[in-house]
């Protein structure tokens, strides 16, 4: 990108061309981000398909083993995985360690001062761990929620992503009653303590288009929220 003079410019244009410049700066596109987007447990499969999706935005993900996360090759299927050809073919996208919400199990290296790294400037929390249901996903979303009251600003959006009660009755063995507990009490939290715009979104997971389709239209609404 070069740099054009304007001060320059405006020292010896007329003042009839003056509107035209305003015209122009006002439709000319952002040097910037358009919005900073923490993902926490954004390594899995359907993080893969939506992110390459996300260009115009900062992503950060919280990965409880960035060392994993971002290797070569996938060498233990106890932890997501993006890979780094994934990374490097999109230079939006970086990872973070976290702790995940379970302080009895902290497997990252560099998961002290997630928080301020990535929450003060956040515009949205996209939660997609755990798959919606599992104990996990509760235990980080009560550490999102209660770190975002802590360090975020008031107006960071909140958006979880979670299975449709049918996908959990049927693709998800036993505990079928416990795993909807879980559901609605994730979504509580969110609903109930954050100041900013709530987004739960109920999706079939198994139709991965749709749900990152679902994701976007969510951020678009927030990106013009916030003009």
């Amino acid at each position: 990108f070069f740099f054009f003079p304007f001060h320059m410019y405006i020292k010896t244009m007329t003042m009839q061309q003056l509107p035209l410049l305003l015209l122009l700066l006002l439709h000319a596109p952002t040097l910037i981000q358009s919005l900073n987007i923490v993902v926490p447990g954004g390594t899995g499969p359907l993080a893969k398909t939506l992110l390459p999706l996300l260009t115009s935005h900062k992503i950060t993900v919280l990965s409880r083993n960035t060392f994993l996360a971002s290797s070569p090759s996938r060498v233990s299927s106890d932890f997501g995985h993006l890979g780094s050809p994934f990374l490097s073919a999109n230079p939006h996208v970086t990872l973070r360690d976290w702790d995940g919400g379970d302080l009895l199990d902290i497997v990252g290296q560099d998961w002290v001062g997630w928080q301020e790294d990535t929450l003060p400037s956040a515009d949205v929390i996209l939660n997609l761990v755990g798959g919606g249901y599992t104990n996990q996903r509760v235990m980080a979303t009560e550490r999102l929620v209660r770190e975002s009251l802590n360090f975020a600003s008031s107006a960071v959006a909140f958006v979880t992503v979670s299975p449709t009660e049918e996908d959990v009755k049927v693709h998800s063995k036993g505990m079928y009653p416990v795993k909807l507990q879980r559901l609605k009490l994730c979504e509580d939290m969110v609903k109930e303590n954050c100041a900013g715009m709530t987004y739960c979104l109920r999706c079939d997971m198994f139709d991965v288009k749709g749900v990152c389709e679902e994701i976007c239209k969510v951020l678009e609404e927030i990106e013009s929220g916030k003009k």
